[in-house]
C-alpha cells in the first residue's frame, strides 16, 4: 500500500488538505551560539511536562477482523511527505525511545524523501487536523533524520520486503516538548513470533475523515513469489487501503492510553497487501531491533 496523495471527500464542503509543512528543521549545531540563560520563571515553565491525555473511548467491538472508523489515539497519526511537487501521506506512530523523539512507519513510505519536508501529525482527524500540533522530521547535512535498513534501499521494496520498516527523528512541537512527552508512545517488541491471538491494527485510509481500528489474530505468511521472498505477519482486517501503510500492529493494547507493544507496521509483502482487507508486516526480529537501537542512540545524541 504505497503512500498516497490526500483524496478529497465528495461529501465535504471544504475538502481536507494536508497541513502546510515547515521548512526542514535542522538538528542543533554543536558550534551554535548558546541562547542566554533563561529566567527562573522560564526555567520552571520548561520543566513542567504536559500530561498525556487519555485516548478517546474505542468503538464497540464489532467482531474479529471487522475494521471500524474511530476517533483515533494520540500516539498514532499521519506522516505527511512533500516531494515531487505534491503532498503524500502514510500512517506513523510514536515509539518509546531515550530521546522521546522517534516515530515508526514503513520504509516504502519514506524512501526517497531524505531531502524533502516530512512531518508527523499525531491524532489527526479531518474535524481536528492538528490537536497536538505538528512534529517536523529533523534534518542533518541536508538529509532527513530517517533510518532505513541499507539493504532495503539497495535491493528495493520487493527483494527486501522483509525490511520494510523506518524510524524518524522528529523535532519538538509547538510548545517545545518532545512528541513522546505530549502524546505518549508504544513500546517496540521484537522476536515475539508471527502468530498472536489478539492484535489491534490502526491506520489512516486515504479518503477517510478518521482513522480505522480493527482487532484480529495474526498468522505467519510465507511468500510463494520468488520476486518477494520471505515470511511476514498477516492480519485480516476490512477496509485498510492506501494511506494505512505504516500503521502499527499493537499487541497488549490498552484502550485507556491508546498504546501497546508494537510488533509490526503495515508494509512488507506487496508493500502491505494487494487488497484492502488483508494487511501484512515485515517481521520484527533482530534486524528491526538493531535498526531501532541505531536510530534511538543517534536521536538521543541530537
Amino acid at each position: 500500500m504505497p503512500a498516497v496523495p490526500p483524496a478529497p471527500d465528495p461529501t465535504a464542503a471544504d475538502p481536507a488538505a494536508p497541513p502546510v509543512l515547515p521548512a526542514p528543521a535542522p538538528t542543533p549545531s554543536p558550534t551554535a551560539t548558546p541562547a542566554p540563560n533563561p529566567t527562573p520563571a522560564a526555567t520552571a515553565a520548561q520543566v513542567v511536562k504536559p500530561v498525556v491525555k487519555p485516548a478517546p473511548a474505542p468503538p464497540a467491538f464489532a467482531g474479529p477482523g471487522v475494521g471500524q472508523d474511530f476517533d483515533g489515539v494520540p500516539a498514532v497519526g499521519r506522516m505527511f511527505v512533500v516531494k515531487g511537487g505534491g503532498a503524500y501521506f502514510c500512517t506513523a506512530s510514536v515509539v518509546a525511545s531515550p530521546g522521546h523523539n522517534l516515530v515508526l512507519s514503513a520504509a516504502h513510505c519514506l524512501t526517497g524523501s531524505d531531502t524533502q519536508r516530512v512531518a508527523f501529525v499525531p491524532h489527526y482527524t479531518r474535524a481536528n487536523p492538528q490537536p497536538y500540533g505538528m512534529f517536523p522530521v529533523l534534518q542533518s547535512g541536508g538529509h532527513s533524520r530517517i533510518w532505513i535498513d541499507p539493504r532495503y534501499r539497495s535491493r528495493g521494496p520487493d527483494r527486501a520486503a522483509t525490511l520494510d520498516v523506518a524510524f524518524a527523528q522528529v523535532g519538538p512541537g509547538r510548545d517545545g516538548f518532545a512528541v513522546e512527552d505530549v502524546v505518549g508512545a508504544n513500546r517496540l517488541l521484537t522476536r515475539s513470533g508471527y502468530a498472536h491471538a489478539q492484535v489491534t491494527l490502526i491506520g489512516y485510509p486515504a479518503a477517510a475523515a478518521r482513522p480505522r481500528l480493527c482487532v484480529n489474530r495474526t498468522t505467519k505468511f510465507t511468500s510463494a513469489d520468488a520476486r518477494i521472498p520471505g515470511s511476514f505477519q498477516r492480519i485480516d482486517c476490512t477496509g485498510y487501503p492506501g494511506g494505512t501503510s505504516g500503521g502499527p500492529f499493537l499487541l497488549h493494547y490498552d484502550a485507556r492510553t491508546g498504546t501497546g507493544d508494537v510488533v509490526g507496521v503495515i508494509g512488507g509483502w506487496k508493500t502491505g497487501g494487494d487488497n484492502a482487507d488483508t494487511s501484512y508486516s515485515s517481521y520484527f526480529g533482530a534486524s528491526v531491533r538493531k535498526l531501532y537501537e541505531k536510530a534511538a542512540a543517534a536521536a538521543k545524541a541530537g
